[in-house]
């Protein structure tokens, strides 16, 4: 079994789908912790739900402070991979430098970075979209793209609609290349 720790700042909703694939596309993971820098996120209750351990580690006046609290847990996690799903903070360097940890996010990189990607995507005209999932590095979505899948812009899209059905492209894409990332590392280290 991989240990996976997962990151995320929401409602949960990319993490409930990997949490949903331990049944079967990911049941040689095992999803050791949720971390949240957010007390209130909706993910902690659905970590809890799955009987996942949780953590939160808020956002510190002293940033250093933070990245070193970060550290300190993840690595005391012992994670082979670690999952950023929708957690809206940049990691330090050490940190990015030290794990394996991917991201999903809602464009399809190096297109539309940062955090308004799918409002971006509309205001710039563009007729498609997508997700990518790609390694962290110390800047903003500029990791190594590991996956991507497109996504067709409507006409009718707001950004609500546009962002759901991504999400719903995002959820199974996720999973798929955890999965696969967890046969890699194995046939690599085994």
């Amino acid at each position: 079994m991989k240990r996976v720790v997962i990151l995320a700042s929401g409602t949960g909703t990319l993490a409930q789908a990997i949490f949903d694939a331990r049944k079967d596309q990911l049941a040689e993971a095992d999803i050791v912790a949720v971390i949240s820098d957010k007390s209130d996120s909706q993910v902690l209750q659905r970590a809890e739900a799955a009987h996942i351990e949780t953590f939160v580690i808020p956002m510190l006046p002293n940033r250093t402070e933070w990245d070193r609290e970060m550290e300190t847990l993840i690595a005391a996690l012992k994670p082979d991979l670690v999952v950023s799903a929708g957690f809206m903070r940049l990691l330090s360097e050490k940190i990015v430098t030290r794990f394996k940890i991917i991201n999903s996010h809602p464009s399809l990189l190096p297109l539309f970075p940062g955090a308004h990607a799918v409002r971006d995507a509309l205001t710039s005209g563009a007729t498609e979209t997508g997700t990518s999932i790609h390694w962290v590095d110390s800047g903003l979505d500029t990791g190594t793209v590991i996956a991507q899948e497109r996504l067709e812009i409507f006409a009718g899209d707001t950004e609500e609609s546009l962002h759901e059905r991504i999400k719903i492209l995002e959820r199974g894409l996720i999973v798929v290349t955890i999965a696969q990332l967890l046969i890699n590392l194995e046939k690599h280290n085994g």
